[in-house]
C-alpha cells in the first residue's frame, strides 16, 4: 500500500495499492466524498501511466487538485519511484 500526503487541497491523505501496474484500493481522507469515491471506483483497474494522463493537470480552487495529487502521488511513488 503507497500513502501520499497530498498539498493544497483538501484531502489529507491518499492511499493506494498497485498490482501488475494497476491502481486498486484507492482512498482519500477528508475532502468531497463523493467525487472523490467516484473518482477511486473509476480508476480501479486502471493502469498506472493511463490514470497519470487522465488525471494530471485537472485543477480546482488553485493550481491543483485531489485528482491532480492523485496523479501526482502515482507518477512519484510508482512510475518514477
Amino acid at each position: 500500500m503507497y500513502t501520499y500526503k497530498p498539498l493544497g487541497v483538501c484531502s489529507k491523505e491518499i492511499t493506494f495499492d498497485v498490482d501488475n501496474n494497476k491502481i486498486k484500493n484507492v482512498s482519500f481522507v477528508k475532502g468531497c466524498k463523493g467525487n472523490l469515491q467516484g473518482i477511486s471506483k473509476l480508476i480501479d483497474g486502471m493502469d498506472a501511466n493511463e490514470a497519470v494522463t487522465r488525471l494530471k493537470g485537472i485543477k480546482c480552487q488553485g493550481d491543483t487538485s485531489c485528482p491532480d495529487q492523485l496523479a501526482r502521488a502515482i507518477e512519484k511513488l510508482v512510475i518514477n519511484k
